[in-house]
């Protein structure tokens, strides 16, 4: 057994048995606990909470600063007071005595504050747009990643699903929309402040998830926060009491949609039908036919169904977790371990010596260390990890789901008569033999990442503290299993032989493999200041940052800033921020890398005034606007440094004097463009806060407007120099749109109702691109909205913006050679797509494709739900949808090969003379098929949806039943996730978020069902 595998869990093991020891019963008689808590100055504080250490029930302490209550002589006796470090008194100690409270850089905990970069601020001081959502929201769903819990929940955040399964679950994100046309726009991911991957960790690690929009919140990062960012906060111990906690999941994942295979007979008539209709004969005689249909041979008549012989109808998950937290007031920590295990969805594919379905472990720890270790420095310590197994074929999911897929149910029987594979020339790709004699493969990864955080009082100077961050994050992997080959055999001319295809080879351990070895360091460096003076506030943060990443085999990427922040409120109702960073970076040009980044934000809490106080309705509103200018620094140039020529080594060369061999050349790669800059994104935002009807209902709401310059676009130097060139930064592009939010909660009785929702609205404008000459004006990207339709195939993904217009399909061969004349195939017929001459030419070419406003991002993403509770029961709910979005259906209808006739599930559907009213898709080609698989509009679809993303019903056994086994709180729960869909596909068997999946080579989008168990000590 490797114990270094295990060592976390049995460390957690050990703290868990180490607080249960001092658990006791507190059995003595009540006394009558009084005093008087003043500060330093030994100046009264009114409102400080005093409660025994074991009940949450609190006093508070008076104007003069006293308290008295009943407590138990040997009770602890907890003081809290936000600025003052949390201190404990046993309860016989403190009858008439006077306590004083020090200062403290560690404040309690308050569900009113709100991280902004390297700082916090009640959400009354907040002027920047920030939308957060506490870890206690978010559903406990068994999940590989923590994508999921995420979606619908914050407005300006859309996610997109665009792989699942074992190991590969992963998700593109994008805050409000998009205004570059030369990237996806992937925000910032922070952890605690630090660069860093958070889909990996596991759900109770997360305090609260935040997500940056506007200037005021972003240019801290400068060149950096362009794209928006998404900030993360682990979890930290409480000074006040011990908790224990413990969560199980165990569930079902399900397939959401899945291709239906053709049966033989079904594909034999289809192949039979495409093979006349190229001009072809029949292949498929009707003794092969009635074979087919009868099964009366399955060796040489075989008829598969691939999907229902390798793919599962549910596969297990499960998740477990403990977590051990608390303190003092001079120390306080969190510490966590988790597990997680996901089973994939293939059938059959075990041998005696490994299984090859998919199967993902992961390992999470993690502790939160909080000291104060005077009363001028605090100190920080924070460490986790986590370890990822992932278990797999080692042949990739897309081969084996592309053979399970595509391959004919009449191709081969899985095996032959002898045993061995079966198998064609044509068709190699036994999924039997994939899954069972070609070995496997396991990829471990292992992560840790740390932290220590440092705060030095500066006393000379009151307010002012010294600040330190430094991380260290490594990664590394390791990719062990077993090779194996095998060979597939098909019935050969004589009868009793056979022709083989491929080598079998015996198994053997494969070859070991360290790799991927990443390094990344963190520094931030500075100072706070932080004072009132009377109705004044003035806060001051300045940081010196530097970012390393280091990996074997390549340059280590840099980057540096010097980030600013100056706040001023007056009388806690008028709020100024000022920002401005200094940041560089490495891609650009020595001289030309580095840029000033400033940002300006205001808020006013008008509700505050003579003037709305008379409102009764009107709880709170406060107006608050932002105007600045971020960065980004991501291109995707081919190559590093483009503000360099470079040059290609061992190319084709010339034949020079007497010799016959060409010796190898070097050539130019594309000219460098040395004033390569940065995207420069001027952010607009305006917007208020608002609470109505005695708090009960709450909603925020913002307008904004992103403008972004030096976009880079292709160079208009003419082809004569000869040699091509660098792209320039000449675009520019923008979007406008606005978002809300809006919270509904109302107590009546005994039940607690909350309702929620955000909606967002962006749309995006090209303002300058450089276009090649003499483009058709129809054809022409300016002024349309950066839009374009991704088309996903085997390995990779494509991105369409022009298209056809279809009319239809052709009826008849007359309305053919009445029609222009469409050149994309050699023979135009009827049941061929019918398109529009754009340019009225009477011809149909590359000039009738047109510029479009079609979309993959949708123009509106919404997420809606809703939480009921009534004495121990509860139940919540979320759904999330999208409008303006359009997806294409071009490569699953045509996603065959040459070798199956291009025939899937959806062939049942092409035009034939019978159906020619009623047909969904053109006829049956396997040959000349270019002018039916050009991206058009007949292969679009609405991708609007709302989908039933989570849905959970709890029950809390009573106090009673659980308190004599010292549990605090014991929940039991049932959860689904992607339970329901609606859409426009109009019966197309297909998820309208990620069409792909089950089809064309992808794992199937999964359904989830679990049933869970929450255990609070």
């Amino acid at each position: 057994m490797n114990f270094s595998k295990y060592r976390y869990i049995v460390a957690m093991l050990c703290c868990l048995l180490m607080a249960g020891t001092v658990m006791a019963q507190r059995l003595d008689e009540p006394v009558t606990v009084s005093g008087k808590v003043v500060n330093a100055d030994k100046q009264p504080l009114a409102g400080v909470s005093v409660f025994k250490q074991e009940s949450s029930q609190a006093v508070q302490t008076g104007a003069d600063g006293s308290f008295s209550f009943s407590a138990a002589p040997t009770d602890v006796i907890v003081f809290q007071y936000v600025g003052y470090i949390t201190f404990t008194k046993i309860a016989g100690e403190l009858t008439g005595a006077t306590l004083t409270m020090q200062p403290s850089l560690i404040e309690a905990g308050d569900d009113d504050n709100v991280y902004i970069p390297f700082g916090v601020r009640k959400k009354r001081q907040l002027t920047g747009t920030i939308s957060a959502i506490k870890g206690s929201q978010l559903p406990q769903l068994p999940s590989s990643t923590l994508n999921n819990v995420l979606v619908g929940r914050l407005a300006g955040l859309y996610i997109q699903q665009t792989d699942v399964g074992p190991g590969a679950d992963e998700a593109t994100f994008l805050i409000r929309g998009r205004s570059s046309y030369n990237s996806n726009q992937a925000p910032l991911v922070l952890v605690d402040g630090v660069q860093r991957n958070f889909t990996d960790m596991d759900l109770n690690e997360v305090e609260s998830v935040s997500v940056f929009k506007d200037a005021a919140s972003l240019s801290w990062y400068g060149m950096y926060g362009a794209n928006g960012i998404v900030s993360v906060r682990t979890k930290r111990g409480s000074s006040t009491r011990t908790r224990i906690t413990f969560d199980a999941q165990g569930g079902l994942q399900t397939p959401m949609s899945l291709t239906r295979p053709l049966d033989a007979f079904t594909y034999a008539n289809l192949y039979n039908e495409a093979q006349v209709n190229s001009g072809g004969t029949a292949l498929y005689n009707q003794a092969a036919l009635d074979a087919y249909q009868n099964g009366s041979n399955p060796n040489l008549y075989p008829n598969n169904n691939l999907v229902d012989q390798f793919i599962k109808k549910s596969a297990p998950v499960q998740r477990y977790v403990a977590t051990v937290s608390g303190g003092n007031g001079f120390a306080r920590y969190f510490t966590m371990i988790s597990y997680f295990n996901q089973g994939g969805l293939f059938k059959g594919a075990s041998n005696p010596t490994y299984d090859a379905n998919n199967n993902f472990k992961r390992y999470n720890f993690r502790t939160n260390l909080d000291l104060h270790v005077n009363k001028n420095l605090d100190v920080q310590v924070d460490v986790g990890g986590r370890i990822n197994s992932f278990t797999h074929a080692d042949a990739i999911n897309a081969t084996i789901l592309g053979s399970i897929y595509t391959t004919p149910a009449n191709a081969f029987p899985l095996l032959n008569p002898d045993g061995s594979f079966g198998g064609t020339s044509l068709f190699r790709s036994n999924p039997l033999a994939l899954l069972t004699a070609d070995g496997n493969t396991t990829d471990l990864t292992r992560s840790l990442l740390a932290t220590l955080t440092a705060r030095q009082k500066i006393n000379f100077i009151p307010g002012l503290s010294a600040n330190v961050l430094y991380s260290y994050d490594i990664r590394s992997s390791y990719t062990s299993g077993y090779a194996q080959d095998f060979a597939v055999y098909e019935p050969g001319s004589t009868a009793g032989t056979y022709n083989s295809y491929g080598t079998a080879t015996p198994l053997v351990f494969a070859n070991t493999d360290f790799n991927s070895n990443v390094r990344s360091n963190e520094f931030w460096g500075g100072f706070d200041y932080d004072r009132n003076f009377g109705k004044h506030g003035i806060n001051f943060s300045t940081r010196y940052s530097r970012t390393v990443m280091a990996a074997p085999g390549t340059l280590d990427n840099k980057s540096e800033g010097w980030s600013n922040r100056a706040s001023y409120n007056y009388n806690q109702r008028y709020f100024v921020d000022v920002i401005g960073t200094y940041s560089g970076s490495q891609v650009f040009a020595p001289g030309k890398q580095w840029g000033f980044f400033p940002a300006v934000s205001a808020g006013w809490i008008i509700s505050d005034e003579n003037f709305l106080k008379s409102v009764k309705v009107l709880n709170y509103l406060k107006l608050r606007g932002s105007y600045g200018i971020v960065g980004s620094d991501a291109y995707s140039l081919g190559r590093r440094y483009a503000y360099n020529n470079y040059f290609s080594r061992g190319q084709t060369g010339f034949i020079l004097g007497t010799g016959f061999a060409a010796p190898a050349a070097t050539t130019q790669n594309a000219l460098a463009n040395p004033n390569l800059t940065w995207e420069k994104a001027k952010k607009t935002s305006v917007g208020f806060d608002t609470k109505l009807f005695g708090q009960m209902i709450t909603l925020s709401a913002d307008y904004f407007q992103e403008v972004r310059s030096d976009l880079l676009t292709n160079s208009l130097i003419p082809g004569i120099i000869g040699q091509s060139v660098i792209q320039v930064n000449a675009g520019k592009a923008r979007y406008r749109g606005y978002e809300t939010e809006l919270n509904f909660y109302k107590k009546i009785n005994k039940v607690e109702l909350n309702i929620y929702g955000n909606y967002t609205y962006q749309k995006s404008k090209v303002l300058a691109i450089n276009e090649e000459a003499g483009l058709p004006a129809y054809q022409k990207s300016l002024g349309h909205s950066i839009a374009s339709v991704m088309q996903v195939t085997s390995g990779s993904t494509s991105y369409v913006s022009n298209f056809l217009q279809a009319n239809g399909i052709f009826q008849t061969d007359a309305e053919v050679a009445a029609s222009p004349v469409q050149r994309f195939a050699g023979t135009v017929k009827a049941g061929d797509i019918k398109y529009k001459d754009i340019n009225g030419d009477n011809v149909i070419d590359n000039l009738d494709f047109v510029r479009t406003d079609y979309n993959f991002v949708p123009k509106a993403y919404y997420g809606f739900g809703g939480s009921v509770k009534y004495t121990a029961f509860d139940m919540a709910f979320l759904f999330q949808g999208t409008t303006g979005r359009t997806i294409s259906i071009n490569n699953l209808v045509n996603s065959g090969t040459a070798s199956n006739g291009y025939l899937s599930q959806f062939s049942v559907g092409r035009w034939t003379p019978a159906n020619a009213a009623t047909a969904q898709y053109p006829r049956l080609l396997v040959a000349d098929r270019a002018n039916n698989t050009q991206n058009s509009d007949f292969w679009l679809r609405n991708g609007d949806y709302l989908r039933l993303k989570n849905a959970e019903i709890g029950f809390t056994l009573p106090t009673a039943w659980v308190s004599k086994a010292k549990i605090s709180s014991c929940r039991v729960y049932v959860s689904g996730f992607n339970l329901l869909t609606f859409d426009k596909l109009d019966g197309l068997n297909i998820d309208p978020e990620m069409p792909q999946s089950g089809y064309v080579f992808a794992y199937p989008n999964l359904r989830t069902y679990s049933l869970g168990l929450n255990v609070k000590f």
